[in-house]
């Protein structure tokens, strides 16, 4: 149980980033200093740890799963932003 508790702080502590930086990227309107890379690694890290929730064989923890998929959605909506972002630079002739 402990180690569920400690996984869950991790997950949100690392979670709260994600909304800021959506905010930061809608507001900033590029996408200069992002990396697609990055945040596409993030989200393939994410996808495993959902599937290792989903196939544990000591029981679904739904609780811990929540957390990864609020962490999956926050990043895809950075993700949305960098597209965006991209396309506004690409507009403004600037190279991101």
């Amino acid at each position: 149980m402990l180690a569920e508790i400690l996984e869950i702080f991790m997950i949100v502590s690392f979670g709260c980033s994600w909304p800021l930086n959506v905010i930061k990227s809608y507001k900033a309107r590029t996408a200069k200093g992002k990396s697609i890379a990055f945040l596409l690694f993030i989200e393939f890290g994410y996808v495993c740890g959902i599937t290792s929730k989903l196939i544990n064989e000591n029981g679904f923890k739904w609780y811990v799963l929540f957390f990864y998929v609020l962490n999956f959605i926050m990043v895809g909506a950075d993700l949305l932003m960098y597209v965006r972002n991209y396309r506004l630079d690409k507009q403004a002739g600037l190279k991101a």
